[in-house]
């Protein structure tokens, strides 16, 4: 049985530049750093950043995107470092809770968002997604 995500890794092309933008704009927890990556920890989470000259240099068309959990008297903080950084928008907020999607530096799409899976099934009871069935 699956008890977890263990890690994310991100596939970067400049390392510096990722470590810079992770640590300081972002305000993970720097851990370990050697040559080619880095480990960090968003709260409990370890984020890999790992350099890779296969890399994406542009986002990836779909929805597919990495949402980090923000404290609501730190999201508007978190959300000013980002835009002051020059981080590009990809999406406009409509979900539950307030959220800022961006990209990362290699073209990731991140989301900042305040808010859990126990918010977002409180916004769904009072406003379901179509065709919405819950299991828990």
């Amino acid at each position: 049985m699956v008890t977890g995500i263990n890690h994310v890794t991100l596939a970067v092309g400049d390392l510096e530049r990722a470590f810079a933008f992770y640590t300081g704009v972002l305000r993970l927890t720097p851990v370990a750093t050697w040559t080619r990556g880095a480990y960090l920890l968003a709260g409990e989470d370890w984020i890999c950043l790992s350099l890779d000259p296969a890399a994406r240099t542009t986002p990836h068309p779909d929805y597919t995107h990495l949402a980090f959990s923000v404290a609501p008297g730190e999201f508007e903080a978190r959300a000013a470092a980002l835009r002051a950084y020059g981080a590009v928008e990809w999406k406009q907020d409509r979900s539950e809770g307030a959220s800022l999607y961006v990209l990362d530096p290699d073209g990731h799409k991140l989301e900042l968002h305040v808010g859990d899976l126990h918010s977002r099934l409180a916004a769904l009871a009072v406003q379901p997604y179509e065709g919405l069935r819950l299991h828990v």
